[in-house]
């Protein structure tokens, strides 16, 4: 087995990978000489069977001494297999930790899903998915890797404790849930085309247009435009200005209904019921706000309790410590009118950021306002299989949820309060189109107890098994819905 060595020194010292694999050849591939088509030709052209790749552009490598043992005999016993990566160890300044990376499935399909840094390519298989597309300038392992998926099995080698066949020398930093928010857009389209391309080889591509239908209740009249549904939990210091963002909206038919799933004992619901009938802020020519208190902390109940008692024509989500911008409901509205097709509006979102010593709100200029411009009209909903954000705030249409099937609740593997919401809106894309509203609309606050940023590796883990899960169903739904619009 051979080596080739993507680095961004030319002056790489390759002497260390000899101590594991004496008899290999050694290629570098320095990033001043990395574009599509040299990454391809290393390796259509590596001699032998297999081929290690190490992607040394920004961490040093360190490969273990029985390293070619274990990925010779892995490749030797494994079937079919195009690819074997492996759990690493990182060295922090002397201090080791273990990476334990998530097994391959369909579903896999994010940009962001961590496969090491060291992989054994089966060169056979290879041969036959390569070369890369020439648009591709820098996304050459995550092409590669969906490519790769496409002809063969994606062999993981997991480790428990000194199992890992080489380490990585670099720090671990927190988890941040914005950090895809910050790539440049010549990125995101570079991405958005590898995995559109990757969708259409599987036969889980939508076209532009393909499946969509008028929604059947688009001019049925309502009680009420829209029903705003807050979900909470323990936080009564965010909830009143979470209620305050909704009573002073442009449309004034709307209510509000805040889902309490703490019990009785919640002290979520004094302060809700300040805005009650009795209540100190209580203003009956404001929209109504209703209360409904569950025992279960199960989020995609309390959406769903919601809906169901819900007399507005569509849902406006809105999370209990972030808040509505004074037109959003007017501008979701708006779009709906548009065109009877629109299931659902998405828009966009501001950052903020919570004082905890204040209690004041201060507008993030580091984060620009969020418009998640994957959702184009053309591929907005082959783009969401990529990320893990659907952009907010969040409508649809209220009885298409009861035509759906309502939100997932806890049902699907790994979700655990997470990901319910990102389910049904690839289930809502596949029938009917996205709108969307440019302009801000919603205010994301973060603060202390927020779970949106800086969370531990294990908890990503076990919210990308839910997403990636969903993304699973929701590629085998698009190949049926293909074959069937096919055949």
């Amino acid at each position: 087995m051979n080596i080739l060595v993507m680095s961004g020194d030319n002056s790489h010292d390759l002497a260390d990978y000899k101590i594991s694999f004496p008899n290999a050849e050694i290629d570098l591939l320095p990033t001043s000489d990395l574009n599509a088509e040299t990454f391809s030709d290393r390796i259509v052209n590596a001699k032998g069977d297999a081929l290690l790749l190490i992607d040394a552009r920004s961490e040093k490598i360190i490969l273990k001494k029985s390293a070619a043992t274990l990925y010779e005999l892995v490749a030797e016993t494994s079937d079919e297999w195009s690819m074997i990566y492996a759990d690493y160890e990182v060295d922090d300044n002397g201090k080791l930790s273990d990476e334990h990376l998530l097994d391959h499935h369909i579903g896999r399909v994010r940009d962001n899903t961590d496969y090491g840094k060291a992989w054994v390519i089966n060169l056979e298989k290879a041969r036959e998915v390569l070369p890369l597309a020439s648009s591709t300038k820098q996304h050459f392992m995550y092409e590669l890797r969906l490519r790769l998926s496409e002809v063969g099995e994606l062999v993981h080698i997991a480790n428990r404790y000194a199992g890992s066949p080489y380490c990585v020398n670099k720090a671990v930093g927190e988890q941040n849930v914005f950090d895809y928010l910050l790539a440049s857009k010549e990125s995101q389209l570079e991405l958005e085309q590898i995995v559109s391309d990757h969708l259409n080889r599987i036969d889980a591509y939508l076209a532009p247009g393909a499946h969509y239908s008028k929604v059947p209740y688009a001019n049925k009249d309502y009680d009420l435009t829209a029903t705003v549904i807050i979900p909470v939990n323990n936080r009564p210091e965010f909830v009143g200005a979470a209620i305050e963002s909704i009573l002073v909206q442009t449309v004034q038919d709307i209510e509000i209904i805040v889902v309490v799933n703490g019990g009785d004992s919640d002290p979520t619901i004094p302060a809700v019921n300040e805005y009650l009938a009795g209540g100190t802020k209580y203003d009956a020519s404001k929209p109504e706000v209703k209360l409904i208190v569950l025992d279960i902390n199960n989020i995609g109940l309390c959406l769903n309790a919601g809906l169901k008692a819900a007399r507005g024509k569509f849902y406006v989500q809105l999370d209990s410590d972030d808040q509505l911008i004074e037109d959003a409901v007017e501008k979701v509205a708006a779009v709906y009118a548009s065109d009877d097709t629109i299931g659902m509006v998405i828009g966009s979102y501001e950052v903020w950021e919570k004082d905890a010593a204040t209690g004041e709100i201060t507008r993030m200029d580091s984060i620009p306002v969020v418009t998640h411009d994957e959702w184009t009209e053309e591929n907005g909903r082959n783009n969401l299989l990529r990320i893990n954000g659907a952009g907010a705030p969040r409508s649809f249409y209220i009885e298409a949820a009861r035509d759906l099937g309502y939100l997932d609740m806890n049902t699907t593997p790994y979700a655990r309060n997470y990901g319910e919401d990102y389910e049904f809106v690839s289930r809502m894309c596949e029938h009917h189109r996205i709108g969307r509203v440019w302009d801000p609309i919603y205010k994301v606050i973060r603060h202390g107890g927020g779970t949106d940023h800086n969370i531990d590796r294990a908890t990503v883990d076990r919210n990308d098994n839910a997403k990636d899960e969903m993304r699973r169903e929701a590629i085998y739904r698009r190949q049926i819905m293909n074959e069937v619009n096919n055949g």
